[in-house]
């Protein structure tokens, strides 16, 4: 059969797959996910499915209908075992082998373990998948107690949904505050103080040492040092490591996430790599990484980055450039990212109380813009960084400069 199999039936595969339909793609796609059911949305997992506000029906991406009509083989609960690279097949867990054209990985990110004793007993969770969240929902209801391990964006998500509950939460983090890879100090510390006004006490700069326990079943934790916490439920969000086994054993490059060019191609023609699971060179990470290169985990990303594949297998090859973006959801508060930011960046903030934003300029140069509840600055960062528009940091302090008419007369 040939044409493009797709391993990974999460937002990336299932993009790419849509994508390639709209693109004119006539050719066979098949696309095999590892969980049952239709692909599905994974950010409202820790918001909306948990806090009740929609179901699982809500979460998929299309109706089964849909991938009929646009010829797309779906196989869900199938797992990809190795690459035959010299053949163009693809080898199934159960045996099967698939030709391919082409080969697209989007085999995404799995948890980060917590490599501490007792992290295997009942009661210790994660969440990354629809499973995950149907257990915590079952947890939730008859928890009291909850420790999250990591203030990042899933742990804060999640302990504002508890809070709201009325549960006693405590959020402990080995950095010296929350979201501290991903924001500034200003934007840590107004959610920090958020959270806390929800209930939420944090501890932060602490390792945890051992999960507590009693016949299986967490009781609570101990950090380094001594201190123990009680909790009849645990969530731990310490980040992902990108599923790159199947890619490495083919003898495909990977570092931190599989190696892909500017058009998002590994160094075999015949295969692409996306999403979660990519390392790729953009020009929003020069003067962040060492070689320009950097890994995306976002809904953004990887529909972006299928539209960049599904264009070249189509025959329109181009580089793949877009300007990143994030949100988060915590409480009645939205935070928004645009760009990519370093620690050392400059802050100047813009706003006050519970609507502002911080612009990061490193060296004057406007890298990132941070939006809490003020939606408009958001889609004018994106604007502004797409199109490379010069801004000082004095213009972005200036509250009477106006920045949307310098995004329009840029546009």
């Amino acid at each position: 059969m040939s044409g493009t199999v797709i391993v990974g039936g999460g937002q990336a595969g299932f993009q790419v797959a849509a994508s390639l339909r709209e693109a004119g793609y006539a050719d066979p796609v098949v696309l095999l996910g590892d969980e049952p059911g239709l692909p599905y949305q994974r950010p409202p997992l820790s918001k909306a499915y948990l806090a009740g506000k929609t179901d699982a029906e809500g979460l998929n991406l299309r109706p089964a209908s849909y991938l009929a009509e646009h010829r797309i083989l779906h196989r869900p609960e199938t797992r990809a075992a190795r690459i035959e690279r010299d053949a163009r097949r693809l080898i199934l867990a159960d045996g099967e082998s698939l030709g391919y054209d082409h080969l697209v990985l989007a085999t995404g990110a799995r948890n980060r373990a917590l490599p501490v004793p007792g992290a295997d007993f009942a009661g210790v969770r994660q969440l990354r998948g629809l499973a995950d969240a149907d257990h915590l929902k079952e947890a939730l209801a008859a928890a009291e107690r909850v420790v999250v391990v990591g203030a990042g964006f899933i742990g804060l998500e999640f302990a504002a949904v508890a809070a709201a509950r009325g549960l006693a939460v405590t959020v402990v983090e080995a950095a010296a505050r929350p979201m501290a890879r991903a924001v500034s100090a200003e934007t840590g510390a107004f959610f920090t103080a958020a959270h806390a006004g929800w209930g939420v006490r944090f501890v932060f700069g602490a390792g945890v040492e051992a999960i507590l326990g009693e016949a299986g079943r967490a009781t609570g934790i101990r950090l380094a040092g001594g201190t123990e916490l009680r909790a009849d439920l645990v969530l731990v969000g310490i980040g992902v490591v990108p599923n790159a086994e199947l890619a490495a054993e083919a003898g495909l490059a990977v570092a931190d996430g599989i190696r892909v060019d500017a058009t998002l191609s590994t160094d075999d023609p015949a295969i692409s790599a996306l999403g979660d699971c990519a390392r790729f060179p953009s020009p929003f990470a020069q003067g962040l990484t060492p070689d320009g290169s950097v890994r995306i985990e976002s809904v953004q990303n990887a529909i972006d980055q299928a539209r960049c594949v599904a264009g070249r297998l189509a025959g329109r090859p181009a580089a793949y450039g877009a300007v990143p973006w994030f949100w988060s959801d915590q409480g009645r508060h939205k935070l928004q990212i645009a760009g990519l930011s370093g620690a050392d960046d400059a802050s100047v903030p813009r706003g006050s109380g519970d609507a502002f934003s911080v612009f990061r300029f490193r060296n004057g140069t406007l890298r990132a813009v941070e939006s809490v509840n003020r939606a408009g600055d958001h889609m004018i960062a994106r604007r502004l960084l797409a199109a490379g528009t010069p801004l000082s940091p004095e213009q972005a302090a200036d509250p009477g400069f106006d920045l949307k008419a310098l995004a329009s007369a840029r546009a």
